[in-house]
């Protein structure tokens, strides 16, 4: 972070061993995509004796963000495969993440027995400003968060006929009190059919807006939404000891 390596390795070619690392469990890790992405191509590396790779975070380590599904989309791109597939041969999560990775802008993404794709949309709501980012200040692994969802959730078929329902008015919403009524009902839809804690409810009763939980469940980031003025929003959530709160226009491309 901040210049300096958080992780480095030197893998077998064989077999992707690490050979020498200051993380065991990221080298592992890596071993296995690099193993995937041999197996979706057997070409992928054969021409090579040695190769040194440096990739850069553009952002501290333990906001999340997708840092591994970027990762995952990077490795497709040197392999020449396709990213999703690499992704499912690695991962049980939904892709989502490594489809924004390659996006250029807001998608919309389906995964369902019958399709996986994404769609670019245009969303650009006239009340961003109102909309904020903050950062617990928890590292949620999304592996993890994938295990402990797929463990809760009942009644699937229905919640995600609602979200997916949520996911089209949002996409419609016009005002900043349409948007805030939809992340509560989305949030009330994962709480009521998981049993897992409301975020607000949980941390921020009192504040004066709405707050939605975004990646795995009640860890790095949450959205916030509100008509305060985005200085009145930075000092309630500092005062509560959020000290990392970006704006709409700092987060999203």
């Amino acid at each position: 972070m901040h210049g300096k390596p958080w992780f480095e390795s030197t893998l077998s070619l064989f077999d992707f061993s690490a050979l020498t690392t200051n993380n065991d469990e990221v080298s592992i890790y890596l071993q296995k995509v690099l193993k995937n992405a041999v197996r979706l191509n057997s070409e992928f590396l054969s021409q090579w004796n040695g190769f040194k790779i440096e990739t850069q975070l553009e952002f501290p380590l333990d906001w999340g963000l997708g840092s591994s599904s970027t990762l995952i989309y990077l490795i497709a791109e040197w392999a020449e495969v396709n990213p999703l597939l690499l992704y499912f041969k690695t991962e049980d999560g939904s892709g989502y993440d490594v489809a924004c990775a390659f996006a250029d802008g807001p998608v919309e993404y389906i995964n369902s027995p019958e399709e996986v794709s994404y769609t670019e949309i245009d969303f650009s709501p006239k009340f961003k400003e109102q909309l904020h980012f903050v950062h617990l200040g928890v590292k949620k692994d999304s592996r993890q968060g994938i295990k402990e969802y797929v463990k809760a959730v009942k009644n699937k078929n229905t919640l995600v006929k609602t979200i997916t329902r949520i996911t089209e008015d949002i996409k419609a919403v016009s005002n900043l009190d349409d948007f805030c009524r939809l992340l509560e009902e989305h949030e009330e839809a994962i709480a009521s059919h998981t049993g897992f804690k409301k975020v607000k409810e949980n941390l921020f009763p009192d504040f004066q807006g709405s707050v939605k939980s975004l990646g795995a469940w009640g860890g790095d980031f949450v959205l916030a939404a509100s008509k305060l003025n985005p200085e009145d929003v930075k000092g309630y959530f500092t005062s509560k000891g959020y000290s990392t709160v970006l704006s709409y226009k700092e987060m999203v491309l």
